[in-house]
Formats: C-alpha cells, sequence, structure tokens
C-alpha cells in the first residue's frame, strides 16, 4: 500500500419505517428510496426497519446495477429489519442477535418479536479492511417512565463488545443504524467510551441538515408531534459513527441528513431522517498515532460510565427477580387451586363450579409459569452483561491506580472475556 494512500468513503443510512400494512405510503417511499440510492450511488448504504423481505428483494433487484452485493440478516420472528447494499464485493458477513429485546407480553410495542440485532460485513477497499456494522436498538416509548431503559444499556454493552471483538483485524471501523439513544444517553456514552468510536455529526467539518443534526424533526408528516412536544428541534437518535485503527486516520469530510421533506414529492422517505456522510481515509502521520498509554484523565469518563451502566443494569435485575417472584407466587397458587378444583371434582359436590374453573386455573398457571420464566431468563442476561461491566471496571480501576507509565496500552480497551465474580 502506497505511503500517500487515501481512500474517500460515501455512506448512506436510514430507519425506513417499512411496517406492513401499518406504515403510510410504504411502497412508494421504498421506490422513491431506490431511485434515490441509484441515482446518488454511495458506497455503502445501511437500512433499518425493511420488515417485509419482499421490500428487500425489491430494493435488490433495483439496485443491482448500482450496488451488486447485498444482505438481509434474518432474525427472530419478524425479523431483523436490517439490510446492506454496497458497492463492492462483502468478504464476510455475520451477525449478532441481543440476548434482551423488551417483553413477549408487550404485544403493541412488538421489540421481542423483531429479534433486534447487529449485522457486520467486512470489506476490502484498495487492501483496508473496513468493519461496517448496522444496528437498531429497543425503542424508548416513553422518557418519563422506561420501562426498557436496561434491556437498551445491555444492548449497547453487547454492541460495544460485540464491535470490539470482531474489529481487532479492521483497520476501519463504521457503525450506523438507529440506537434509540440521545447523544447524552447512558447506552450512547457506554458504547462510545467502549470502543472509541467517533460521533460524524461531532467530527464533521461540513454539515447540511436538520437542526442540531436531529433525525426526528417536527417537519416531518410521518411523525408524532405528541411525541416530540418536548423536543422543539427534534431529536437525534440515529447515528454514523466511526474510528481507524493500527496505521490510519478517518475524518469526517460532510455529513448530510434530509430535513422532513422531499423537494420532489413533498413528502420524505420515512419518518426518521437519512444520513449521509462522506469520510476520508488515509495514513496516518506521526501525530495521528495512537499514544502507547493511556492517561489517568482518558480512563475517569470510561470508569464513571461504566459505574453508572453497572448500576442501572443492577436496578433491571431487581426489577426482573421481583416479577419473577410474583409470578411463582402466582404459579405457586394456581397449582393449590387446580388441586383443590381436582379434590372437588372427585367428591361430586361441586363438579359443574369445578369444571368451569378448570380450564381459567390452567391457564393462570401455564401464563404465570410462562412470566416466570422469562423474567427469570432476563435477569440472567441482565448479570451476564452486569459480571462483564464489573470486571472491567476492576481493570480500568486497577489500571488507575497503577498510573499510565505502569500499564500497557490494550488494558483499558480490551475485554479479556472471562466472567468476573459477583460483588
Amino acid at each position: 500500500m502506497k505511503p500517500n494512500f487515501s481512500l474517500r468513503l460515501r455512506v448512506f443510512s436510514l430507519n425506513c419505517w417499512g411496517i406492513p400494512y401499518l406504515s403510510k405510503h410504504r411502497a412508494d417511499r421504498v421506490k422513491r428510496l431506490g431511485d434515490f440510492l441509484n441515482m446518488e450511488s454511495f458506497d455503502l448504504a445501511l437500512l433499518q426497519e425493511v420488515w417485509s423481505e419482499q421490500d428487500f428483494q425489491y430494493l435488490r433487484q433495483k439496485l443491482s446495477p448500482t450496488y451488486p452485493a447485498a444482505h438481509y440478516f434474518r432474525s427472530g420472528i419478524v425479523g431483523s429489519g436490517l439490510c446492506v447494499f454496497s458497492k463492492h464485493p462483502i468478504q464476510e458477513i455475520t451477525q449478532h442477535i441481543y440476548t434482551l429485546n423488551g417483553y413477549p407480553y408487550m404485544i403493541y410495542h412488538g421489540d421481542w418479536f423483531c429479534g433486534k440485532a447487529v449485522g457486520l460485513l467486512v470489506l476490502h477497499l484498495s487492501g483496508l479492511v473496513l468493519n461496517a456494522y448496522v444496528t437498531h436498538l429497543h425503542a424508548e416509548y416513553s422518557r418519563q417512565k422506561d420501562i426498557y431503559l436496561a434491556h437498551r444499556v445491555a444492548q449497547a454493552w453487547e454492541l460495544a463488545q460485540f464491535i470490539h471483538h470482531t474489529s481487532k483485524k479492521a483497520d476501519v471501523v463504521l457503525l450506523c443504524g438507529d440506537l434509540n439513544l440521545h447523544p447524552k444517553d447512558l447506552g450512547c456514552r457506554l458504547l462510545k467510551e467502549w470502543t472509541g468510536l467517533h460521533d460524524a455529526y461531532l467530527e464533521t467539518r461540513d454539515f447540511k441538515g436538520s437542526e442540531e443534526g436531529c433525525t426526528m424533526v417536527p417537519q416531518n408528516c410521518y411523525v408524532s408531534q405528541r411525541e416530540l412536544e418536548p423536543f422543539p428541534s427534534g431529536i437525534r437518535i440515529d447515528y454514523v459513527l466511526f474510528k481507524a485503527v493500527s496505521r490510519f486516520y478517518i475524518s469526517c469530510k460532510t455529513l448530510k441528513t434530509t430535513t422532513g421533506h422531499d423537494h420532489h414529492s413533498g413528502t420524505p422517505f420515512s419518518d426518521h431522517e437519512a444520513l449521509m456522510a462522506t469520510l476520508c481515509v488515509r495514513h496516518s502521520p506521526p501525530q495521528h498515532n495512537p499514544s502507547p498509554t493511556h492517561g489517568a484523565e482518558e480512563r475517569s469518563p470510561l470508569i464513571s460510565v461504566l459505574r453508572e451502566a453497572w448500576t442501572e443494569l443492577g436496578l433491571g435485575m431487581a426489577q426482573a427477580h421481583w416479577w419473577a417472584t410474583f409470578a411463582g407466587y402466582v404459579t405457586g397458587l394456581g397449582l393449590l387451586l387446580l388441586a383443590l378444583l381436582c379434590a372437588l371434582t372427585a367428591g361430586g359436590g361441586v363438579r359443574e363450579i369445578a369444571l368451569l374453573l378448570w380450564a381459567p386455573s390452567v391457564g393462570l398457571v401455564l401464563g404465570a409459569g410462562a412470566v416466570y420464566l422469562f423474567h427469570m431468563q432476563e435477569a440472567k442476561g441482565l448479570y451476564r452483561a452486569r459480571a462483564e461491566l464489573h470486571h472491567v471496571l476492576g481493570r480500568a480501576r486497577d489500571a488507575q491506580d497503577l498510573g499510565p507509565e505502569s500499564q500497557p496500552a490494550p488494558l483499558l480497551g480490551q475485554q479479556e472475556g472471562d466472567r468476573a465474580e459477583e460483588q
């Protein structure tokens, strides 16, 4: 590779809001999105909420002359909704499905049925190895009473760990997607601190688009105005994040967003705004080489966010155990009621009443038993993430106590993968 190597990478990311039968003007929006992607000819288009595989196949056929490589990430009951289109050959593909993803009995939210995941594709561009990730985390629904906060923090940690462990051989790392996290939210800070990813909106030299880079704006006709009342300018929950490792340096030359309407048709591509970034990769000059050690001032934000995440997951564990205990008691009472009904039926005294109560009692036992099993699984998932955080936090504290002169560089950027002992 030449010393003066440079590469320009144009990236498109959009949550397409493609729910069959529910999303307005879905077919028309998918058609116009395909026309736009063909016209712009990005290097990569990373899409979320393409819930219909028929929509993906339509886009794949339409975009094949411009984007010969494509992949749809399948998971869950409904699907992950993630897909990618690339001008360049895809060398490797894999995905990771998040352990925790909401509650199956919250049917009207539906996240549990989707199998939210992170997809990875590896590209080789002029000798450079690019790991591109696309993801969609659990929705928030209520900022005042966010019952999914622990799940979203756990997802952010799993995402950070997946990126960390799969990007060791990459020269450039790119993450695009709908994180459902505001920039200062715990999950977003945890992801950035642990992976070292940079936010294109904060790093770009030239930004054009919605005010403050928001990706859900009141000007969008598909957005619920009531949900955005606390945020007059909108919210920023979709991201392009990146970093270069080894001997490369990456910068964001331009970042654009759509602004709530299409100049030609008058309606937007989605209820989210699209992100379009131009990234520049080149050989790292001496002043951009990674520092051999991490200073204490760099460790402090990491330790702080690890503590905060550890505490939040602890609260989630306590809530999960409470629901499991409650469901266990209900299951026990249901079994006692079934035993009583069996005795009454055998006695023949109130046989008719006992038979009438039999079916509801069986339903109660099965329902409560399912809730018990689910929340026990939830508690174990939260415990696993919390144990990993505890281990990393202990390593980071040790590094801070020893000082930068005594610790090698990989210490704070590595997770050994050993499960921590319970505190």
